[in-house]
């Protein structure tokens, strides 16, 4: 991994839960009319193991003035925490009570291909989709839709397995 530089904060997960945590980026107005408002990107991170605990470093490379959203998911067993932060100066300001999202679920008893969602210009998706037993992303594959004339991407998602998707979006 290289160097990273900017600010970095640390967090330390109970033994079952893994933390992985995402900032918040506004797209540029002048590609608003053909991309979302929001993307994510997952914050780099780096381990270490303290007694039963698992102490994690996560890094923003350019911290801004106004402040960096962020976006804090704990898996457990069973269930996803959601949070909400910002980093601002030296600070990790972190919201007391997990806050309500609305959410659907995808859920199949056969393999299936979760596919033609857009791509904003830098490649990330809107909608990101995470296995929360290893809580790495499903990365998807991109391909060229001739009729759309677009990069698009599909994801396989296994049967008989949940899997945690979601999108930042603003309320209307």
């Amino acid at each position: 991994m290289e160097p990273i530089e900017g600010k970095h904060f640390s967090i330390t997960d109970p033994e079952g839960i893994k933390t992985v945590i995402y900032q918040i980026n506004e797209t540029k107005k002048e590609y608003l009319d053909e991309y979302p408002k929001y993307t994510v990107e997952r914050l780099e991170h780096t381990e270490e193991i303290v007694g039963n605990l698992n102490r994690k470093t996560f890094y923003i490379e350019e911290p801004q003035k106004n402040g960096n959203q962020l976006v804090i998911l704990s898996f457990g067993d069973d269930r996803v925490v959601i949070n909400t932060g910002i980093l601002l100066g030296d600070a990790v300001k972190i919201t007391k009570k997990p806050e309500p999202f609305k959410f659907n679920t995808i859920y199949s008893e056969e393999e299936i291909e979760y596919k033609d969602f857009q791509y904003t210009p830098n490649l990330q998706r809107p909608i990101t989709i995470i296995d929360p037993e290893t809580t790495e992303e499903v990365k998807p594959v991109l391909y060229f839709d001739e009729q759309t004339n677009e990069v698009k991407g599909k994801c396989k998602l296994k049967p008989y397995k949940s899997y945690f998707a979601f999108e930042i979006r603003e309320k209307k």
